[in-house]
């Protein structure tokens, strides 16, 4: 019965270090298409992305840090307006560099 209880803990404590290690290195799974959806929502209104992060902040809500560079001479406040269509933002911080 100890081997069992042994075995039992062994996996419920790996799931809970691989669960806990995801979160503390801001792991964001694959199949999450957000990056791109944010990629597009920029790109698409004359900005460039020069680095992009986004992490999850828990379910449901992410977090990103976006720095572009700008053709046009749109504010800060102008991109945080077009990402609020995104849901799934719950903080973004934006950095926009002229072109």
């Amino acid at each position: 019965m100890g081997i069992v209880g042994g075995l039992v803990t062994a996996r419920w404590s790996w799931g809970l270090i691989r669960d806990a290690g995801a979160v503390l290195l801001d792991y964001l799974p694959q199949h999450e298409d957000l990056p791109s959806e944010i990629r597009e929502v920029i790109e698409g209104n004359g900005g460039e992305i020069t680095d992009l992060h986004v992490w999850q902040l828990g379910p449901g809500h992410h977090g990103a840090i976006i720095a572009l560079r700008s053709s046009t001479s749109e504010t800060v406040d102008f991109y945080k307006e077009k990402l609020a269509a995104i849901h799934e933002l719950s903080h973004v911080t934006i950095e926009v560099q002229p072109a």
